[in-house]
């Protein structure tokens, strides 16, 4: 536990106001929630006078002194874990996540994990809770993280979170022949009989998850998706997905029974079996440096199953085409998501 005193005169046109919202704006490199936290532990006295209720208010004019304790990160042990550094610099972190690796260690993880490889490339991060953790990926999901070097840039990115000003797009793979793109506004919540998966709760007790996507490519029966996060709920592209009918391919919790396409070549069936995780990657990373208040944005190419999964389905596209050109057969839709008018005779100038 390391522990900081910090000093301040409250502003004498903050009369009324409550404690925790001054000390915030006073103390802005730590959250409001960590303040009212201290408060309620009698770590912040007003003129000598201790503390414990983040709802009074203020008079204006009083010294306050707050005892800032920040809990260190000692029972997890740094182990060397390669990382994919996608840029570093004094105040964040940016990796491109495996899949497989878990990224915080929990119940079946002790060890192993994102955390655990962040200690050992920092042993500074020690005295960032979380080791500077502030968003997750599922262990089976791809693609780029933040994390924070420092407290104040944890509060700070932990804010843009809060404020949705961190733009992060997926690209995933979904079962079905997804016809457009649209948007997603539904509450999620822990499943009412299964409390180890997400679900969207119709009434009540869910968190609102809204979820934006487009289709970049299209299969027999199978869509290359896009999905921009408003919201960062647990597993909520799968659970979203899932609930339109177009579950992740792989997916082992939300993805349901397995489909293999007719009359699908059975070495590209095998591999549709074969890919046991979700075809999720996070792609696109985009948001304000916490100290320069520089945009910064970042992407990372699809992992090579993803790829070779997209190109199994362009192959078998390719070949139920050609079968069907063999046999005299053209069912393919080529007006398929394309206005098209038809012209007549009358359409037709005449000489």
């Amino acid at each position: 536990m390391s522990s900081q005193q910090l000093e301040a005169r409250i502003p004498a046109d903050k009369l009324g106001q409550r404690l925790d919202a001054v000390l915030a704006e006073l103390f802005s490199d730590y959250s409001r929630s960590r303040i009212q936290d201290w408060i309620k532990a009698g770590k912040v006295a007003l003129d000598g006078q201790s503390q414990s209720k983040p709802n009074m208010k203020v008079l204006g004019g009083e010294k306050v002194v707050l005892q800032a304790e920040i809990e260190e990160e000692i029972e997890y042990q740094a182990q060397d874990i390669p990382l994919d550094i996608v840029y570093e610099d004094a105040d964040i972190l940016v990796i491109n996540k495996p899949a497989g690796l878990v990224v915080h260690p929990g119940a079946g993880n002790p060890d192993g994990t994102l955390l655990n490889a962040l200690l050992y490339h920092d042993e500074r991060l020690r005295e960032v809770p979380r080791a500077g953790i502030v968003h997750r990926l599922d262990k089976e999901t791809t693609g780029l993280m933040v994390v924070a070097k420092t407290v104040p840039a944890q509060t700070h990115l932990v804010e843009q979170l809060q404020r949705h000003a961190v733009e992060r797009v997926y690209d995933a793979i979904v079962v079905g022949r997804m016809i457009s793109g649209g948007t997603i506004n539904k509450p999620i919540g822990r499943h009412p009989t299964d409390r180890k998966r997400m679900a969207v709760i119709a009434t009540g007790g869910g968190k609102p998850a809204v979820s934006h996507y487009r289709v970049l490519e299209r299969f027999r029966e199978h869509t290359h998706v896009r999905v921009q996060l408003e919201t960062g709920r647990t597993h909520q592209i799968r659970v979203h997905m899932s609930y339109l009918g177009f579950p992740l391919v792989g997916d082992p919790v939300y993805g349901g029974r397995l489909r293999i396409p007719q009359q699908m070549l059975p070495e590209f069936a095998d591999f549709l079996r074969g890919f046991k995780r979700q075809a999720l990657h996070a792609g696109q990373l985009s948001l304000t440096h916490p100290v320069s208040e520089k945009v910064m944005k970042w992407k990372a190419p699809m992992p090579d199953d993803m790829l070779a999964l997209i190109d199994v389905l362009r192959d078998d596209m390719d070949d139920f085409h050609a079968m069907q050109d063999d046999l005299g057969y053209d069912d393919y839709d080529y007006d398929d998501g394309v206005e098209v008018e038809w012209v007549t005779d009358a359409d037709i100038p005449q000489e």
